[in-house]
């Protein structure tokens, strides 16, 4: 398995070795010595598993949870094709404001790991996509609370032949990243990375 950081501070993409024969495939999505090696720790305690199929066209998010409890992930593609996105609204960190994405598919099963704090959005490329990940957190309603992924001054990569986004009705009103921080909403650095210390101890 390969790894490379991403924009985002924190933020990783890994790449797994796919094993194709005359039966199908077989891949490990996650390898604990490669995210050890990548981090420098092992992976959070996991809260929860979350499994999500989208038709084509369907935009999820920008979503974080707050903190606390905060929550950090460990995403791929199962099934289908997607944009998935990192999105950096820790106020306070280095790359405040800037976002990466990557290409997760079933072809090369590429994963993201999300740090506490950060948003995450996701735009399926095709029917039945389906995307599994895990999370430190367990849901809670309350806590669970949206930015605008057409934010203009985010700029998120929605491909131009995408011309009307499916987006839930809660992430259709959700504000932008400016109203969300002027609200003072947002994660905060600095107890994102209390957080992720209490999470690797």
């Amino acid at each position: 398995m390969q790894f490379r950081k991403l924009k985002v501070n924190g933020a990783l993409e890994f790449t797994p070795k796919v094993f194709p024969d005359d039966r199908g495939l077989f891949l490990s999505p996650f390898q604990e010595p490669t995210f050890v090696e990548a981090t420098g720790h092992k992976l959070f305690p996991i809260a929860q598993t979350n499994h999500s199929r989208s038709q084509r066209g369907v935009v999820r998010g920008v979503h974080f949870t707050v903190t606390r409890p905060g929550s950090a992930k460990y995403v791929y593609c199962a099934r289908g094709k997607a944009i998935d996105i990192v999105v950096d609204i820790r106020v306070g960190s280095p790359t405040y404001g800037q976002w990466d994405s990557v290409l997760l598919d079933q072809d090369d099963f590429r994963a993201m790991y999300f740090p506490v704090g950060c948003g995450h959005a996701f735009i399926a490329l095709e029917d039945d996509t389906v995307m599994s990940y895990m999370v430190s957190s367990s849901y809670v309603p309350e806590h669970e609370l949206a930015l605008s992924v057409l934010d203009p001054a985010l700029g998120l990569p929605i491909p131009e032949d995408i011309t009307d986004p499916i987006i839930s009705d809660r992430d259709q009103v959700a504000p932008t990243l400016a109203d969300a921080r002027e609200a003072g909403i947002l994660p905060v650095y600095s107890l994102c990375q209390e957080i992720e210390q209490e999470l690797y101890r």
